[in-house]
């Protein structure tokens, strides 16, 4: 049993399931053919009838004792022991490839083989083959198979793969059966779910939270979407309950109104105390503003940044801040704890600013936002550690127009900056790098920088290294015309006049990215352009971009254009490879798996 232990730490498995879905690379059958099939690999019984050398070679001639027919394989690097293996009269049964050249059978190094009428699997892993072979010996059998949950026909499915009697059980022309490969994909989506909901832990609350939200909602000079409402009446569920402090991710699309959402939560920890963690102090900044705005004015709200001298933030009801926060020692209990654009802390800072304000078991109800749309598949996923909400519309129609460039339509492309920027529109354009590289086709920021002076004024320029960028960015929102950018302006900064962007190099960002960075126009109902600059034809991933606008449908193309794999950060484990499952197109499986396990522990 340790040594089985030992084995499993090796191979890095966890469960059962993980165990019968390491699938065997390849076969060896020494089942003896019932015909003979030219251009495959034949297990034939055969007599020597004679054995020649010629040229240093080992020519054989078998009588094939089933048809009848002669065969006659050639032996290279010769040895003593194949002489005395080959000798005239002995028997045997040989394998290897069959061909016919000229109506003579005729095979190339056939192997003697002691053992008939086996089919044995062969495993590619870190163990040695007898190791792999002993685990799934011991361990993949019809009952712990049925006991993980499977059912007969998948249990059928894995003894097939495993243990099989004849090839034609688990190859159809010498591929997997397409049976076999439904029940994989949906085996691998139910054992992953499985381990999943094994992980969530849910501790009781500081407090249930019941604030009144009426005189919020009621003074918005606009009215909440459908979407924004059911995420709202969801929320307050969750914060109502003291036995299970709240776990949830809120997923937004650009512009889909996650601020009003933040702030409705706030209303419903009134009198208690709430905090938000934001990954910049733009953010932070900009949802003070937007609270100041739209918050009754007996709500107070204090800033807590690197570097300000801040209100009294110990009397607040509502504190936002950076990752200051978490320097703070006097921050007071917190029954609500949100963090915005949660992926962009670590799992230990988002861990730490809980841990500051938790009582004992008790902790505060943690929900964290996002601007990342994510596949539904992911959703469905990650919906099993913690409980997620997708906000997929926007209180207003966006019109952005998208379209790719190359270098015959530059001179277009100036004209049109001139026209937005007479009529007080900003622009935007992101280069791929700050400086210049031989590695990249294109000119880097510093080195377009005179050309933009040049020509404009206006023109700030800031990037991922840059100390002051949070200060260029306030200065261009309220003054400037063009910004130089790297992808650094690709979450957060709202800049209502920016109505053309320009992302140069797009084929070489993900189409997460591009979304996030078109994210930036238009945020304020003007007409506006996002152009894709390229040195090469326009390929199917940008043409495909180009019409779609819905931040979730582009989070599954993204999927398809890219190993599926990679997307699980954050909350699942992170770089998630999935064999058979599909995550761009398998949404139905990971339904049954889920309904499979049933609604326990949700």
């Amino acid at each position: 049993m340790e040594e089985a232990k030992q084995l499993f730490k090796k191979l890095k498995i966890h469960t059962l399931l993980d165990l019968a879905l390491i699938i065997p690379t390849s076969y060896n059958d020494t089942t003896l053919s019932v015909t003979l099939a030219l251009g495959q690999i034949n297990t034939l019984e055969a007599k020597v009838v004679d054995s020649s050398i010629y040229a240093g070679k080992l020519r054989v001639t078998f009588n094939l004792k089933e048809s009848g027919r002669r065969l006659s394989s050639t032996f290279f690097r010769v040895t003593p022991y194949h002489h005395k293996l080959f000798e005239v009269g002995s028997s045997h049964v040989i394998q290897g490839k069959l061909e016919e050249y000229k109506g003579y059978l005729q095979m190339s190094q056939p192997k003697s083989i002691k053992e008939v009428g086996k089919i044995t699997p062969k495993y590619k892993t870190v163990l040695k083959e007898s190791e792999i072979r002993t685990l799934i010996e011991v361990y993949v059998s019809e009952q712990n198979l049925y006991n993980e949950g499977l059912d007969s026909k998948e249990v059928a499915t894995f003894m097939h793969i495993h243990f099989p009697k004849s090839m034609e059980e688990v190859h159809e022309n010498g591929k997997w059966k397409l049976d076999f490969i439904k029940v994989l994909k949906f085996v691998e989506a139910y054992n992953h779910v499985k381990k999943l909901r094994g992980k969530r832990v849910d501790f009781p609350a500081l407090k249930a939270l019941k604030g009144d939200i009426k005189p919020f909602v009621e003074k918005l000079p606009f009215t909440l979407t459908e979407e924004q409402k059911k995420v709202i009446a969801a929320i307050q569920e969750d914060l109502a309950r003291e036995d299970k402090a709240a776990k949830r991710m809120v997923v937004g699309d650009v512009g889909s109104g996650k601020t009003m959402v933040i702030l409705a939560s706030v209303m419903m920890a009134l009198p208690h105390i709430s905090i938000l963690m934001a990954p910049t102090s733009l953010l932070a900044l900009q949802l003070y503003e937007e609270a100041q705005k739209h918050l009754p004015k007996e709500v107070k709200i204090a800033l807590v940044m690197q570097g300000k001298d801040e209100e009294n933030y110990v009397e607040a009801d509502f504190i936002i801040g950076t990752h200051a926060l978490l320097y703070k020692e006097d921050l007071p209990e917190a029954s609500l704890v949100m963090v915005d654009e949660q992926h962009r802390f670590g799992t230990k800072q988002r861990a730490s600013l809980e841990a500051l304000v938790s009582a004992g078991e008790r902790k505060p109800h943690f929900i964290q936002f996002s601007a990342t749309p994510i596949p539904r598949t992911q959703a469905m996923m990650e919906s099993e550690l913690l409980d997620v909400s997708l906000i997929t519309t926007t209180p207003f129609e966006r019109e952005v127009l998208t379209q790719t460039i190359t270098k015959p339509d530059f001179s277009h492309l100036l004209t049109h900056i001139k026209e937005e920027i007479v009529q007080k529109h900003q622009v935007l354009i992101i280069y791929p790098l700050v400086e210049s590289s031989t590695e990249v086709p294109y000119m880097s920021l510093e080195e377009s920088r005179a050309f933009w002076e040049g020509k404009f004024e206006g023109v700030y320029v800031t990037h991922g290294k840059d100390k002051h960028k949070e200060e260029v960015l306030l200065e261009f929102r309220e003054q400037g015309n063009i910004l130089l950018a790297t992808t650094v302006v690709e979450v957060g900064i709202s800049l209502p006049k920016l109505t053309l962007i320009v992302i140069v190099g797009a084929e070489r960002l993900g189409l997460a990215t591009l979304h996030q960075l078109r994210g930036r126009v238009g945020r304020n109902g003007l007409k506006s352009w996002c152009y894709l600059y390229s040195n090469y034809p326009a390929n199917e991933r940008l043409t495909q971009f180009t019409k779609t606008s819905n931040g979730f449908d582009i989070a599954k193309l993204d999927l398809k254009f890219r190993d599926s794999g990679d997307i699980l950060d954050g909350t699942i484990q992170s770089g998630q490879k999935f064999k058979w499952l599909d995550m761009a197109e398998d949404e139905e499986v990971i339904v049954r798996a889920k309904n499979r396990l049933g609604s326990v522990g949700k």
